[in-house]
Formats: structure tokens, C-alpha cells, sequence
């Protein structure tokens, strides 16, 4: 009688778990993610997650690129400006560092100044958006942080750039 029992309680259990879904429950809404189908396949943290950083990055973007010795927004550089200005007065649990950055070309200390201008540049820009200047703050490091290493204009590109950095719960 005890095995009988044992295969019966066995083969329910087994019937039990071949009729729901791997992480849904029975209504076929992903269990992981709070349980209701409006945010389905949203992996918090996730470039899908549209209160990520990574989201952020990917999707609204993190740099504006300047013309040599500028520190002038370009309309590209506006327009990512208003995206990143309008996802951070969504998301006010962040703040951000805005790093200025330029090319090799020119001495050190007239890149930190150009990289200081840059990252003000965008600064202010977010500010005329609306978003709180206790939320922003600046730092210049000049050339001393590439993306690129080459002696081409297409790498001085890349290099002549402010970048937005978030940090989460400090604001």
C-alpha cells in the first residue's frame, strides 16, 4: 500500500509540473519579473530595462562628440543631450559625472582646459533641460584617457568627446 501511495503522490507531482511554464505561473505571466505581462521579457539592470544604466548607454546615449578644439554642442550632440536630459529627470534616484575628454594633439594642460570646457558644455546643457545642477558635476581628463591610440584623424574623433557616467542612489 505504501508504494502504491508513494507512486501515486509521485506521478501528481509529476503532472503537476509538466502543466506549468519554467518561471510563469499559471497565467503565463514571468514569475521573475513581479509577475504581470507589461513588463514580460524586461530583465532589470538589463539595455532592455528602460531604468538601467546599461539602457542608458545603449539606447539613449552616453557621448557627444566635439569638432577639433571645441567645446561647441553640435545638433547630433544636442539631440542626445535632450534624450539624456529627459531620461535622467525620469530616473532621479541617479546623478552623473560628465568626463570631458580630447584628443592626443596639443599639451596636457590645454586638453584638461578643453576637456573642462566640454564637460561644462554639456553640463549646462542638461541644466537649461531641467535637471537639477546637485545631480551633475564635472571632470576633465584631457588625453589622458583614449578610446582610441593612433595618429588619424578618425581616432582624434572618437577621443574629442564628453561622456555622461551614472551612478545609482546618490542623488
Amino acid at each position: 500500500m505504501k508504494i502504491l501511495a508513494r507512486a501515486a503522490l509521485i506521478a501528481g507531482a509529476l503532472a503537476l509540473c509538466a502543466c506549468a511554464k519554467t518561471g510563469a505561473d499559471r497565467f503565463g505571466n514571468d514569475v521573475a519579473l513581479g509577475g504581470n505581462a507589461a513588463n514580460a521579457g524586461i530583465i532589470p539592470g538589463s539595455a532592455n530595462d528602460p531604468a538601467s544604466a546599461a539602457y542608458f548607454q545603449q539606447s539613449v546615449g552616453d557621448r557627444v562628440l566635439f569638432a577639433v578644439d571645441q567645446s561647441t554642442l553640435t545638433p547630433e550632440g544636442r539631440a542626445t543631450l535632450q534624450g539624456q536630459a529627459q531620461w535622467l529627470m525620469t530616473n532621479s534616484d541617479y546623478t552623473a559625472v560628465i568626463e570631458g575628454h580630447a584628443d592626443e594633439q596639443g599639451t596636457r594642460e590645454y586638453n584638461l582646459a578643453l576637456g573642462a570646457r566640454r564637460a561644462n558644455s554639456v553640463q549646462e546643457y542638461l541644466i537649461s533641460q531641467g535637471v537639477a545642477s546637485s545631480r551633475l558635476r564635472v571632470v576633465s581628463y584631457g588625453k589622458e584617457r583614449p578610446i582610441e591610440v593612433c595618429s588619424t584623424e578618425a581616432c582624434y574623433a572618437k577621443n574629442r568627446r564628453a561622456v555622461t557616467v551614472l551612478a545609482a542612489g546618490m542623488s
